[in-house]
């Protein structure tokens, strides 16, 4: 999503909203100092002469930051929209809690009532494990899908199988009596588009109509693919990871995760990897997964009408959707911690691995690739590494974290020159031209002409008597009767050298595509391309330091583990670690890519390379910039994302941020008792704010609450056609009781019910660090700022005697100073506003 369509869309970066809502867990939330201990309360004040549940909540921080009042402010019968949110808005996270703890009591107040209620609570408990469930089962089969239809679709670029049209190439061969060790890819029954055009199987009019027909189905399925995209499901583009994070953290993109998106995404993904653009199915199978979680998390009302909850289904989706890509439960569970959700409970920890276990077999009885594992790429490696091999892994290190900073300069560079210029206009155009170029390229080139995973299978795997690639082309000079799992290294072939110098110009070239093809209008991970630049990287050191140490075994680094016939080297491994180093330097995930690396090989001893691999990427990537590439991305989109990782290091308070300043006019509020309706219509007519502060009256400046300019308008437009006598002179009550009125008097509307009374603040002398701690940790929508804020009221007796029980303390009255800090927004650039006091 631009950041343009943002803005003409209602998007604002200097607005504030808060929407009344509210979750789940009670807990204690502890934040840089700021402790925040949740009290419950059976016996609240009567509310509108209604009774409501009320929580209660004291915040301190030295005297700083003090809150004490009610959450949650219920109806009798609530106003149709009011606590929802508009697109491209951020959620309120304590709000959403709040209203799901209140869910929860009620339904188990209610379930010993009757066999109908008891299972309706037991249905309400089970429903998050079946969401899940549904989940794993739906990712698990769409990745099954996608896998059998790219392998097909990929395969038809060059032929067909006449025997049977849905057998891709090897599956065509599978049966066939007259296939050679040598040859085990050629079967009569597999033809090419030149032996069917032209009817010649070999020579150069085979090879340019092979080449030509390359390029037309490579255009053909790239142009389907954008075209699905623009005219469908424009959401269905990109990887999708960027704006999980995003939603994932409370902002709202309404249709982002629905089920056209699914669709169109499911089906173009397919289309966009048998194009044989430098891109990868791993990064939008997130996507998919989190459509699937989405889309089912409407069939159960805990779900569907609390968008925190609803957050915790998408963090098991995304886990699931990782692992489905990578066949790596365990390393998607880490992947969903550790890179892409904002808040994670230890029940979203559960079901997201529950989801990743369903998802892995529901795949794994798919068997998409015909070799009973979860990937293409899955291996064993049989011989152990040595401790001189440490070198050769860092350098790997290195150049994964450089590789990943120049990556991220590059593509960010060219994707917001794509956002300033004419070229961003035609993305059908960029999308063609790319698939050109590629398929012009990598033709010639049989390593780049390879499916990217069959590229990075054949790269990780290690060289055995049975393998006929180029790569393992030695020279045979010990006795052929060795066993297959120890055969020494061997000097080079003639077939070694020519594939060496052919992974070289596949690796500048990957480099270069990749950097235009992430980002086009299609479906586009990048997941695989980065393992596929590191996997070539790596298999090219690793063949030198195998030719170094078969040559060099009397060097003092090799003569104690490499002695004359012995296998000491494995240049796969080398591939591996590579593959893991540069997708570390793009992404800069560190635990869960380990992981993920370690189930695709199914080995522990390679831990410690991968480990150190990683970590060196990390460091290396991070010198140049500590973001990765995806928090790049939504910088570069504007969406609003306060990174948790990231660190704030400005030394200023809340009231040197303030905005506007003192010339500027003063921040729009909003009366207690004395409007009417007439004068907040005009008022949100004549302003673009999402919300604005109550206060007790213009002399008082005390604080009442906050009111949201979505649930004001739905409330008025409500009040005007259900309630009679509501008029434009009609007076707003927002107090607890309507002040005496002349009998002449219109109607009074009462809004005390759309009033958020539990506005978090702070006082103007908080430090900013702190502010930002308590927006990450606590997930708020706004905060107001106060000032004299230690002006004390003690309770009053009638309401001493009926919290006694959980405070003794008094209630802070605070003057309101109108204040408004709104993180919607990137940090440090936080959003305020301001009234223009003297005081400040």
């Amino acid at each position: 999503m631009e950041s343009e369509q943002l803005f003409h869309r209602g998007y604002y970066r200097n607005s504030y909203n808060s929407i009344t809502s509210a979750s789940s867990d009670e807990e204690l939330l502890d934040g840089a100092g700021v402790i925040m201990d949740f009290q419950t309360s059976e016996d609240d004040n009567l509310l509108d002469g209604d009774a409501s549940i009320g929580t209660h909540y004291t915040m301190t921080n030295g005297g700083n930051i003090n809150s004490s009042t009610h959450l949650l402010d219920l109806l009798d019968e609530p106003i149709p929209g009011v606590g929802t949110y508009d697109d491209f808005h951020t959620i309120d996270w304590v709000r959403e809690k709040c209203k799901d703890r209140e869910r929860h009591r009620r339904i188990n107040s209610k379930k010993k009532e009757s066999a109908w209620e008891m299972t309706k609570s037991l249905y309400d408990a089970w429903s998050g494990w079946l969401v899940v469930t549904l989940t794993g089962l739906a990712s698990g089969a769409l990745a099954g899908l996608i896998d059998i239809a790219a392998d097909w679709m990929t395969d038809l670029k060059e032929g067909i199988c006449l025997s049977a049209l849905w057998f891709n190439h090897e599956q065509c061969c599978w049966g066939s009596n007259e296939t050679t060790f040598e040859e085990r890819d050629k079967c009569p029954q597999w033809k090419t588009w030149a032996e069917l055009i032209i009817g010649q199987a070999e020579g150069p009019g085979s090879y340019i109509m092979n080449y030509i027909m390359y390029i037309f189905w490579a255009l053909s399925f790239a142009f389907l693919a954008v075209s699905l995209v623009k005219v469908f499901a424009p959401y269905a583009c990109g990887s999708g990871i960027p704006e999980i994070k995003t939603i994932l953290s409370g902002f709202i993109i309404r249709g982002y995760l629905g089920k056209w998106t699914l669709m169109i995404k499911t089906i173009t993904l397919v289309l966009a990897v048998a194009s044989g653009l430098s891109l990868g199915k791993e990064g939008p199978l997130v996507h998919v997964a989190c459509c699937c979680g989405n889309i089912f998390s409407y069939l159960f009302p805990k779900y569907s009408t609390n968008e925190a909850k609803k957050r915790e289904v998408l963090s098991a989706a995304s886990a699931a959707g990782v692992s489905v890509a990578f066949g790596a439960p365990i390393g998607g569970v880490l992947f969903s911690l550790e890179e892409v959700s904002y808040y994670f409970p230890l029940k979203t920890l559960w079901r997201s691995f529950f989801a990743a276990l369903v998802a892995a077999f529901v795949l794994r009885s798919i068997n998409p690739f015909g070799n009973s594992r979860l990937v293409l790429f899955y291996v064993e490696y049989h011989t152990p590494w040595y401790l001189f091999e440490l070198l050769p892994f860092i350098l790997l290190g290195v150049f994964g974290g450089l590789w990943g900073a120049f990556f991220i300069r590059a593509n960010i560079a060219w994707c917001r020159r794509r956002k300033s210029t004419k070229f961003g206009k035609y993305p059908v155009l960029e999308v063609i031209i790319v698939a050109a170029i590629t398929a012009v390229i990598a033709f010639p080139n049989p390593y780049t002409r390879l499916n990217t995973s069959e590229l990075i299978k054949e790269l990780f795997t290690d060289c055995g008597p049975l393998e006929s690639s180029s790569l393992c082309d030695y020279r045979n000079d010990m006795n052929a009767s060795k066993i297959v799992d120890d055969i020494p290294d061997r000097p080079a072939g003639t077939g070694v050298y020519s594939a060496i110098w052919q992974l070289c110009l596949a690796l500048i070239f990957k480099i270069i595509m990749t950097v235009f093809t992430f980002g086009i209008k299609v479906p586009s991970g990048l997941f695989i391309p980065s393992m596929a630049i590191g996997a070539i990287a790596g298999r090219i050191v690793g063949i030198a330091v195998e030719q170094l140490a078969y040559y060099h075994h009397d060097w003092f680094i090799f003569k104690e583990w490499c002695e004359v016939g012995a296998d000491c080297i494995t240049p796969g491994l080398y591939a591996m670690v590579g593959a893991a180093a540069c997708l570390g330097g793009v992404t800069r995930m560190t635990v869960s890519l380990v992981v993920i690396v370690f189930e695709l090989t199914g080995g522990l001893e390679y831990i410690v390379p991968l480990m150190a691999a990683v970590m060196t990427s990390k460091w290396v990537g991070d010198a140049f910039g500590r973001e990765g590439i995806y928090e790049a991305h939504i910088r570069l989109n504007g969406y609003p994302f306060l990174d948790a990782k990231e660190e704030f290091t400005h030394t200023t308070l809340a009231a040197d941020v303030m905005r506007p300043r003192r010339s500027d006019p003063p921040l729009a509020v909003l009366t207690q008792d004395n409007m009417t309706v007439e004068d907040i219509e005009n008022l949100i007519n004549e302003t673009s704010y999402n919300g604005f502060p109550v206060i007790m009256s213009k002399e008082s400046q005390r604080l009442v609450g906050f009111a949201l300019r979505r649930d004001l308008t739905i409330a008025i437009e409500s009040a005007r056609k259900k309630q009679e006598g509501i008029v434009g002179s009609s007076r707003v009550c927002f107090a607890q009781h309507t002040p005496s009125l002349p009998a002449e008097s219109p109607r009074p509307l009462k809004l005390r019910s759309i009033l958020d009374m539990s506005p978090f603040t702070v006082t103007d002398h908080t430090p900013m660090e702190i502010v930002v701690d308590i927006f990450r940790k606590l997930g708020l929508r706004q905060c107001l700022v106060t000032h004299n804020g230690l002006n004390c009221t003690e309770i009053g007796a009638d309401d001493r005697e009926k919290t006694e029980p959980y405070s003794s303390k008094f209630i802070p009255a605070y003057p309101f100073q109108g204040v408004v800090l709104d993180l919607s927004c990137h940090e440090p650039e936080i959003c305020l506003r301001t009234s223009d006091s003297p005081a400040l």
